[in-house]
């Protein structure tokens, strides 16, 4: 039988690391504020995969400023960035590192010498991450499930906090590979990046066509993440809130008795566990960045798109039908209101 160890913290000093999460929340918005313009729920989607510590997928056409949101989220928390430009000749020892032999020039002697690659940082920016082989994409599995790296049989492990921040194309442009199934898994959302409205279009046009050069502050350091990624696992759930989490993940698999029949219809393969643990965990985040101190069905439903888009396989009656995973999601939620409603 296993035991479940909560980590206790004075009263003081769990309301003083509370003010702290909100105050370094608030200001890593208003320094990535001084950048990219618009894009609140991606944002939004990107802090809570820091404070959880998950991985996020960001989808969106060429020129959506994926990759500077990335890059300034991670000047903002003043961690070990690394970019990878991912290409279709890009192999795995150019992601994890490999060994070379050196020559001791006093004896001659030659050695392994192990050269880490760029996968050994806090932020990892795997950029157009569907433009090369599954092989290489494969690479980044071990290192986002169990902080570490296998290299000729030797395991080196990452230092805390890690995260990938993998930006893709959509798989329909030419040059794309569709990521496995496996590593879609492992992400904790699939943001999708949209295009600005007008006025937001003006806002980014006044800013990166002038002599200014806007740039974001460190705001706070890796230690301090960790901290708060242990404050949001402290937050409480309520049974009724995280049943209702659970069953939103079970209807989405056909063959569940409880799923409705457009389920059965549309939907290959459905949701995994480590969809409720993540739909659990980002609730979580989401509600200590709202000001609240317990989770509601609203934190629960709000993220099911971005945590299940990528979870969920469709079959050939959805793409006759031009169906989408957003649209059966959706009529999930419909379905399935929350227990309060």
């Amino acid at each position: 039988m296993s035991t479940t160890v909560t980590p206790q913290l004075e009263p003081d000093v769990l309301k003083a690391r509370i003010e702290r999460f909100r105050r370094v929340q608030s200001e890593i918005v208003t320094q990535v504020r001084r950048v990219i313009v618009g894009q609140e729920e991606v944002l939004e989607q990107v802090m809570i995969g820091l404070f959880v510590g998950g991985h996020c997928l960001i989808t969106g056409l060429p020129g959506t400023a994926k990759t500077l949101l990335v890059r300034t989220m991670a000047q903002t928390l003043g961690l070990v960035f690394k970019r990878i430009q991912f290409t279709p000749d890009l192999m795995p020892s150019d992601i994890t590192g490999t060994d070379i032999i050196e020559e001791d020039p006093a004896n001659g002697r030659r050695t392994w010498t192990f050269v880490k690659g760029p996968i050994f940082a806090n932020i990892l920016l795997a950029d157009e991450v569907n433009r090369t082989p599954p092989k290489t994409q494969s690479a980044l599995l071990e290192a986002m499930q169990e902080l570490a790296c296998t290299v000729r049989g030797n395991n080196y492990k990452l230092s805390p906090p890690f995260f990938v921040l993998a930006t893709q194309n959509p798989i329909e442009l030419e040059g794309t590979y569709p990521l496995p199934e496996a590593q879609l898994d492992r992400f904790l959302f699939n943001t999708v990046l949209g295009y600005l409205s007008a006025d937001e279009e003006l806002q980014v046009v006044d800013l990166t066509t002038t002599t200014h050069v806007a740039e974001a502050s460190p705001v706070t350091n890796a230690s301090e993440i960790l901290e708060f990624q242990q404050l949001v696992r402290m937050v409480p759930i309520g049974e009724s809130v995280a049943r209702h989490a659970i069953d939103l993940v079970r209807v989405t698999r056909p063959d569940d008795e409880s799923s409705p029949d457009f389920v059965k219809k549309y939907v290959n393969y459905g949701a995994s566990v480590r969809a409720a643990q993540f739909l659990v965990l980002a609730a979580k985040a989401r509600a200590l960045m709202h000001g609240r101190y317990h989770v509601t069905y609203e934190d629960i439903r709000s993220l099911y798109n971005p945590i299940l888009r990528h979870r969920i396989l469709l079959n050939f009656h959805a793409e006759s039908d031009r169906l989408k995973q957003d649209d059966i999601l959706k009529r999930v939620l419909e379905w399935r209101p929350s227990p309060r409603d």
